[in-house]
């Protein structure tokens, strides 16, 4: 099984910031950076779904927001309502710096994850999705929360920055039908709130954070999964 070594650690900072800010520093990006292979209109943007995995005392929740150093979090996502291509991932965080390890998922065999038949799964070489089923066993993780999003992200692949705009972030508890449009969902932030997040490998440039900074925002530490089980009643008190 692979361990943390095999791979590469990044730093994540957040901020919120007003849409007319927003769009000020995106045309600027636009200008000297690339969006990402995700996109799908003219404006970048897309569309982002997540299902959090949790116990059932919260234990993912109260290490975030307790900042615990140490911690990790596994949720299953897709794009654009594109069932060709769902990941399982596990989200982690140790010190200052964060981690991203994903394994490619068919939709078969996200139902039988959810139906706990895992002996229908060929595991093959995706160790972090025999991890995560041994960790779902022993630690009773269950589906948690759902994060919806929009999302416009720039990159700079030969230095390992991303940035990426979140907006229209909607979530609701956990529902079976996952891939359904329609599932209940309710607005998170304010309409004219924007989620900024700034995701670098080993140094950000100098011209970028000075690009980034002429730009008002607010540093924030809360994440969107903490943020969406705090405001929809989601946490055990």
């Amino acid at each position: 099984m692979n361990t943390l070594d095999d791979y590469g650690f990044r730093h994540e900072l957040k901020f919120e910031m007003n849409a007319k800010m927003a769009e000020i520093l995106k045309q600027k990006l636009k200008l000297l950076l690339s969006y990402d292979s995700f996109s799908k209109e003219s404006d970048g943007s897309y569309y982002i779904r997540s299902l959090y995995f949790d116990d059932i005392y919260d234990t993912a929740y109260y290490e975030k927001i307790n900042g615990i150093e140490e911690r990790e979090k596994y949720r299953i996502r897709f794009y654009n309502f594109d069932l060709s291509y769902i990941v399982l991932e596990l989200k982690g965080k140790k010190g200052a710096v964060s981690y991203k390890i994903q394994n490619q998922i068919t939709y078969e065999e996200y139902i039988y994850i959810i139906q706990q038949e895992y002996d229908k799964i060929i595991i093959g070489d995706r160790s972090m999705l025999e991890r995560f089923i041994l960790d779902r066993k022993m630690k009773n993780l269950v589906p948690s929360v759902i994060v919806d999003y929009e999302r416009i992200a720039f990159t700079y692949p030969s230095i390992g920055v991303r940035l990426t705009f979140d907006f229209a972030i909607t979530s609701g508890k956990y529902n079976y039908d996952f891939f359904n449009k329609d599932i209940m969902l309710y607005d998170i932030l304010e309409k004219d709130k924007i989620i900024f997040e700034v995701k670098y490998n080993k140094i950000l440039p100098k011209w970028l954070k000075e690009l980034i900074q002429s730009v008002p925002m607010t540093r924030i530490s809360m994440s969107k999964f903490a943020l969406c089980k705090e405001l929809k009643g989601n946490v055990v008190q």
